[in-house]
């Protein structure tokens, strides 16, 4: 019989903490294997209120992200803008225990939360960002939805047949996500604006007893606006590529108009170029590659877990997404290479659509 998750954990958290004790943190670290190794780090949200018990996969407290940024300055890791990353980790000539900060989506809570703690470190960042609700300024829409039914999880039952639901949804921790699911379905079936969307979550608000102005005005779930993006771009947060929409088209002409608006509106509210691109909720095809060439990208981000070298495709960058049930020492394990050793293979995370 299998071992159980929670028994695997445990095992390996004695395991690690073994290998600390014993020095071989210290040893890999400083290894010639570790400096021929990028360890690019991906974040999403930083919580501003409980985003993070919501989707522990997604969203991180601001508590959490301090530690793991205080390991990094303490064990002197050497934190380069990423341009600068991929450029010296292909000229081979990367400094001891490289690592780059990336953000995706371009959340609000990035200005509020993670910028202040990454510039009291002097840590550059990349910020991956999606444009429409750059522009629109109104929660997404997917994510508050499921967001506000996971707030009213105690209401037991409601009626969402308003929303195309069932009279008697269930909101209990296996039904949740299927009644937002089925909001969302409903919406897209409708063929709603955007703004038809919002007003579809301000009455789910209603419905679920939620004050939908506060988490507006909390700017919960939503993407930073044209001026803050301006604003941190002059203070050295740099601004790259994830589609306009957040998504992938398997047609190339649709997959290259994301891209393209996606460049437009960073180019124009940066004035700095947009030559780096991360994946949607990491998803990738092979047909994509020859299409980002066509667009003139230098790098493209996974969510595959690992580390950049040299012989890795630059279209198909590796990283690590780092979440709130990462625990310190798993972390520390990853960011000096304990972890990479003891991986057997190399595989896709499951991980939730951001």
């Amino acid at each position: 019989m299998p071992a159980s998750p929670t028994l695997r954990r445990s095992v390996r958290q004695v395991v690690l903490t073994t290998l600390k004790r014993a020095g071989f943190f210290d040893l890999v670290r400083n290894s010639r294997w570790r400096q021929q190794r990028l360890l690019i780090l991906c974040y999403h949200g930083i919580a501003l209120d409980d985003e993070n018990q919501w989707r522990p996969a997604l969203y991180m407290s601001a508590e959490q992200l301090e530690r793991r940024l205080y390991l990094l300055q303490k064990e002197r890791y050497t934190v380069l803008p990423l341009s600068e990353a991929l450029e010296r980790l292909y000229r081979r000539d990367l400094p001891p225990r490289s690592v780059a900060i990336t953000f995706d989506d371009g959340a609000y809570d990035f200005a509020r939360q993670a910028y202040p703690r990454l510039k009291e470190r002097g840590f550059p960042a990349t910020v991956y960002l999606t444009s429409y609700y750059a522009e629109a300024q109104r929660p997404v829409f997917n994510l508050i939805c499921s967001y506000m039914i996971w707030k009213a999880r105690h209401h037991g039952t409601v009626d969402l047949r308003e929303f195309g639901g069932p009279q008697a949804a269930a909101l209990g921790p296996a039904t949740r996500q299927n009644a937002a699911d089925q909001i969302v379905e409903w919406a897209a079936r409708q063929n709603m604006s955007g703004e038809q969307k919002n007003q579809v979550a301000a009455r789910l608000a209603t419905c679920l007893g939620i004050d939908y102005e506060a988490l507006q005005a909390a700017r919960i779930l939503q993407i930073m606006n044209r001026q803050e993006v301006k604003e941190l771009t002059e203070a050295g947060v740099d601004f790259q590529l994830h589609t306009h929409r957040h998504r992938t088209p398997s047609d190339e002409g649709l997959f290259r108009q994301e891209i393209r608006e996606n460049r437009a509106w960073i180019s124009n509210a940066t004035a700095a170029p947009a030559n780096h691109f991360c994946y949607p909720s990491g998803v990738y095809r092979t047909e994509f590659l020859p299409w980002l060439s066509a667009e003139k990208v230098i790098s493209a981000t996974t969510c595959d877990t690992g580390f950049a070298t040299a012989e890795c495709n630059p279209l198909l960058l590796p990283r690590l997404v780092d979440t709130t049930g990462r625990t310190d020492l798993e972390f520390e394990s990853w960011i000096c290479g304990v972890s990479q050793i003891l991986s057997r293979k190399r595989s896709r995370p499951a991980y939730p659509v951001d």
